[in-house]
């Protein structure tokens, strides 16, 4: 008998085994499939996450499956009533004015749980830690980051400008998902991006961040015309426009045939109806516009503002 017990628990060794050792490609299948029919935080998540936690702690899919799931719990939709023409960038859903005339102006938003967020900054910092030369991790916190500050992107612009100190001093083999290789020009790129993105939005604060990433770029990639191109438009949206000319003219002494620079110009000339200055820029674009059309369109311009 007592070798029989034995060789009956020996037998249910391997189901019992094979019950706990699920592996992290097994939890990550299991973890996609949930999350494309349920969402990020929707209903089993947190316990399949909890379980793949408690078996690998090192995961580093675990930790972003966890982000993503903290940071969507953090979220809750809502509308928000404000006198302004734009939030975030974006039009109101519903324009209205009250009986004295003031707008009424309804725009969606999104509010945060900030003890969820800062759960879900501990996730992705674990992962960022673990594997710090992936650059698409970096850019998930920066964009949570950059949707949880809303109008006052300050955290978000002191990441972004660590981020270019440190692609420019160390030199990181950055590693992002579907780009075979990250060098200065597909960074600069993505740095572009987020810059857009400041602009959108639109508040003091985040123009401000717009001009601070671009400068911060510029003292390692002098005279690139993208980041020199939007110190100029700051000052433009500033209506300095003594500044704006000074930028966009030295811009232009280093890319003559930079459209960008050209095209902002005219925007500011008409702005201050300075016929002459418009005149200047014109005659760039009736030389360098990109297409036939748009260099023919300038020169009938400036015809007919009696120019060359």
């Amino acid at each position: 008998m007592k070798r029989f017990a034995i060789l009956a628990a020996l037998a249910l060794l391997p189901l019992v085994a094979g019950a706990q050792n699920t592996s992290k490609e097994e939890y990550l299948r299991r973890y996609s499939n949930l999350v494309e029919r349920v969402g990020s935080a929707g209903v089993g998540v947190e316990t399949l996450l909890d379980k793949w936690e408690a078996d690998y702690p090192d995961d580093v899919q675990q930790m972003l499956a966890r982000f993503s799931f903290l940071f969507a719990r953090s979220q809750t939709s809502q509308v928000i009533q404000l006198e302004k023409d734009r939030y975030l960038g974006n039009e109101p859903v519903l324009a209205m004015t009250d009986s004295l005339g003031k707008k009424c102006n309804f725009f969606e938003d999104t509010a945060y749980d900030d003890e969820l967020y800062a759960a879900a900054n501990l996730s992705i910092d674990k992962a960022i830690s673990a594997q710090s030369w992936r650059l698409d991790y970096r850019f998930m916190k920066i964009n949570a980051m950059l949707a949880y500050e809303k109008e006052s992107p300050d955290m978000t612009l002191q990441q972004l400008k660590a981020l270019v100190d440190e692609h420019y001093t160390r030199h990181p083999a950055w590693v992002f998902e579907g780009v075979e290789k990250v060098g200065n020009e597909e960074f600069e790129a993505f740095m572009q991006d987020y810059c857009a993105v400041l602009f959108r939005l639109g508040s003091d604060a985040s123009l401000d961040a717009f001009r601070g990433l671009s400068e911060n770029i510029l003292k390692y990639s002098k005279n690139n015309p993208l980041f020199m191109d939007n110190v100029g438009s700051y000052w433009l949206v500033k209506k300095d426009y003594k500044k704006a000319a000074k930028q966009f003219d030295a811009v232009l002494k280093k890319h003559p045939d930079d459209v960008t620079a050209i095209k902002n110009g005219i925007l500011m000339a008409r702005s201050q109806k300075d016929t002459k200055l418009e005149k200047k820029y014109l005659a760039l674009l009736a030389q360098y516009g990109q297409t036939e059309q748009e260099r023919a369109s300038a020169q009938a311009r400036l015809n007919g503002l009696g120019g060359k």
